[in-house]
């Protein structure tokens, strides 16, 4: 990518349990196979970011919710993402078709498991960890 590429629009979603626990999917695809990542992805054409929010997390997640307010946005390589909070309304949490497995994780878990680059250091720059 050039730097006059246009930058390819995402989301993503930081959902919490009763528990404090931050919803995350293992990817099934590059970038970041194998890693630990927020649920989201594309906006496609015709879709504003709630919209594709809320496919995408039905899609990976297989769990209904709502859109709630902007968080934060970062540029990983080609792609420009909006991190939205996100309420659960309802389904049953499960690894859809972008994701190898969808877990709820806490403090400890979330330390352990292999992330995407910098997604500990950004949830921590924006007070939005999860709860020990």
């Amino acid at each position: 990518m050039t730097e006059g590429d246009a930058a390819v629009p995402c989301v993503g979603g930081l959902a919490y349990d009763s528990n404090g626990r931050l919803l995350l999917v293992q990817r099934a695809n590059e970038p970041g196979r194998g890693r630990w990542a927020l649920p989201g992805g594309r906006v496609e054409a015709g879709e504003d970011d709630d919209a594709a929010l809320v496919r995408e997390m039905t899609e990976e997640t297989g769990l209904v919710i709502r859109t709630g307010a902007l968080v934060g946005r970062v540029r990983r390589g080609a792609y420009d993402i909006a991190d939205y909070h996100c309420t659960v309304l309802g389904g049953e949490l499960r690894a859809g078709d972008d994701a190898l497995d969808a877990r709820w994780c806490d403090a400890a878990e979330l330390a352990a498991l292999p992330l995407v680059d910098r997604l500990a250091e950004t949830l921590a720059g924006w007070d939005a960890l999860p709860r020990p």
